[in-house]
């Protein structure tokens, strides 16, 4: 499957803020009312790239810098930081390494980064499992603040 990447428009935040995920993982649901989070994902400074079909049908979107950071963790040594987020209906369908791959040649070939670095909540066993099998290894796990929900930080050198 070959994605293609753009800058998040305003016709994909509202799309990807609608997405409804079943819980464990409904702590990725956005508020669809929230205008803040369509000015947020839209604006060029957080580095939010919408993944599309050849079709425009967005499947997932991605973040690179300070947005794929999660309060609480270390992030003194230099990495680029990345952050992904799938569609609900094609999450745990196996197909999650297409996603991650593409990201990774994306961030590869815009940012020339020499280490990649991924946040992920520790109950998210299936996001952890993708990583790893990129070859990307735990690093440090932490509390996020305020909530102290569990995350494991992964790093990958290029």
């Amino acid at each position: 499957m070959a994605f293609i990447f753009q800058p998040m428009n305003e016709v994909h935040a509202r799309t990807l803020i609608d997405w409804r995920y079943e819980p464990p993982y409904d702590i990725y649901n956005l508020s669809p009312d929230d205008e803040a989070d369509i000015d947020f994902f839209i604006d060029p400074q957080t580095g939010h790239y919408s993944m599309t079909n050849e079709q425009g049908e967005l499947l997932a979107f991605c973040c690179f810098g300070r947005e794929g950071q999660v309060p609480g963790g270390d992030y003194s040594t230099d990495a680029l930081d990345i952050g992904l987020g799938v569609r609900p209906d094609l999450t745990g369908q196996g197909q999650g390494a297409l996603f991650v791959n593409a990201v990774l040649d994306f961030a590869r070939q815009t940012f020339s980064p020499t280490v990649f670095r991924v946040t992920v909540a520790e109950f998210n066993q299936r996001a952890l499992r993708v990583w790893t099998k990129a070859g990307f290894r735990p690093g440090q796990t932490f509390s996020r603040e305020p909530d102290g929900l569990a995350f494991v930080v992964l790093i990958r050198e290029v």
